[in-house]
C-alpha cells in the first residue's frame, strides 16, 4: 500500500460542490497527486489554479483517463444521471470510489454497483459529509456507551429555502429533473439526515411510510416536502420532516430520546450538542464544550483518501450508502402507493 494516494477527479459541466472539493484535496497530505477527468474542461482553469502542483494530468473523459492511469481512488461529483457510468468504470479498474449523492436514480443502479464493489473487494462510499463533524462522533460514542439507556424515539428535521426553487436556472438543472437527479429534497438534503439517524444510534431504518409532494408549486417534477414514519431495527420510531420552506438559511434539527435521558442537536439555535440525563438534577443541560471544526467536506474527503491508504478504516461503506439510498427510494414508494414499505438490511 503507498503512503500517498493518487485520486482521480472526475467531473463535468453539471458537477455540484466544486468550491467544497477543490480546497479539500488541495489540502489533503495524504494526496501524492490527482488527474482530472472534466467533460467539456469548462472547470478545468478552475482545477488548475485550486488543486496546483497536485493537479498533474486532465483528460477528456472517465474512459480516457481510466485507460492511461491506475488511481487509488476516485472522487466522482456528477449529476446523478451520469455517475453511475463513471462509478461502474472506476471499480472495473479497481478502484475505490468516493461518489457525491446521490450517485443514481434508481436503487437498481446502485445495488448493482455495490455488488460489484462487493466482489471485488472495494469500497463505494457516498458523500455524506456530516457524519464526520465532532458533535456527531461524540453523540454516537455516548449513545454506543449505553449513557441514554434504551432508545425510545428519534426526531429528524432538515428544512432549506424554498427561495432557490424560484429561479428560473433552478427550473433548468438538474436537480429540478426527476430523470436526472433521482428526486429532490429528500435525496439532496434529506439523505443526511436519514444517515445520521441510523449512524448516531447504530441502528438501521427497516420499515418506512409517508407523503412527498412539491407544496410551493414551482415548475419541478421533484418534490420540496417530506413527511415520514419511520421504524427502526433496535425497535425504537422516528420521523423525518424534509423540505424546502424557509426564505433563506436552513434548519436542521436531531433529538433522540432513551430511558436514562435525552440528546439534541439543534443546529438553528447554534446548540450543537447539549443532553439530559434523568439522573441529574431538574434543570440540569450539558453541553458540548470541544471545537465543532473540522466540519463538512475537508475532513471528509481527508477520511477517505487515509482510509483507502489503509491508514484508518472508513467513515461508511458500500452498505451504509446503499441503506440509506434503500431507505429513500422506499419512502417514494411508500408515497405513491400509500403503503409502508418494508426495507431489506444487510
Amino acid at each position: 500500500m503507498p503512503d500517498k494516494a493518487t485520486v482521480a477527479l472526475i467531473i463535468s459541466e453539471t458537477s455540484p460542490h466544486l468550491g467544497a472539493y477543490f480546497p479539500a484535496l488541495a489540502s489533503c497530505e495524504d494526496i501524492k497527486e490527482i488527474v482530472l477527468s472534466d467533460e467539456g474542461h469548462k472547470h478545468t482553469a478552475q482545477a488548475k489554479e485550486k488543486l496546483g502542483n497536485k493537479l498533474t494530468r486532465v483528460y477528456d473523459n472517465p474512459a480516457q483517463l481510466f485507460e492511461k492511469e491506475k488511481p487509488d481512488m476516485a472522487l466522482v461529483t456528477l449529476e446523478a444521471a451520469k455517475a453511475p457510468a463513471a462509478i461502474d468504470l472506476a471499480l472495473d479498474h479497481g478502484c475505490d470510489v468516493f461518489a457525491e449523492k446521490p450517485a443514481c436514480t434508481n436503487i437498481d443502479q446502485f445495488e448493482a454497483l455495490v455488488q460489484k464493489a462487493d466482489s471485488k473487494h472495494l469500497n463505494l462510499m457516498l458523500a455524506l459529509a456530516n457524519r464526520n463533524n465532532p458533535e456527531i462522533k461524540a453523540a454516537r460514542r455516548m449513545i454506543r456507551k449505553g449513557l441514554f439507556g434504551k432508545i425510545y424515539a428519534i426526531e429528524l428535521n432538515y428544512i432549506a429555502d424554498q427561495t432557490r426553487l424560484t429561479s428560473k436556472n433552478y427550473h433548468a438543472g438538474w436537480f429540478a429533473q426527476k430523470d436526472r437527479a433521482g428526486g429532490g429534497h429528500l435525496i439532496w438534503l434529506g439523505i443526511h439526515w436519514l444517515d445520521l439517524g441510523m449512524y448516531v444510534t447504530d441502528s438501521k431504518i427497516t420499515d418506512v411510510s409517508g407523503f412527498v409532494t412539491n407544496i410551493g408549486g414551482q415548475p419541478i417534477d421533484v418534490e420540496d416536502s417530506v413527511a415520514l414514519s419511520l421504524k427502526f431495527n433496535k425497535g425504537f420510531l422516528g420521523t423525518l420532516t424534509s423540505g424546502y420552506y424557509t426564505n433563506r438559511g436552513k434548519q436542521s434539527l436531531i433529538k433522540i430520546w432513551g430511558s436514562k435521558g435525552w440528546l439534541e442537536m439543534d443546529y438553528s439555535t447554534g446548540q450543537y450538542l447539549q443532553w439530559y440525563f434523568n439522573s441529574d438534577k431538574p434543570g440540569t443541560i450539558h453541553k458540548f464544550e470541544e471545537s465543532i471544526q473540522p466540519r463538512g467536506y475537508t475532513p471528509c474527503v481527508h477520511a477517505a483518501v487515509r482510509s483507502v491508504l489503509d491508514k484508518e478504516p472508513p467513515t461508511l461503506d458500500s452498505h451504509d450508502s446503499l441503506q440509506v439510498l434503500r431507505t429513500i427510494y422506499a419512502a417514494y414508494k411508500a408515497s405513491q402507493t400509500g403503503e409502508t414499505q418494508h426495507i431489506s438490511v444487510d
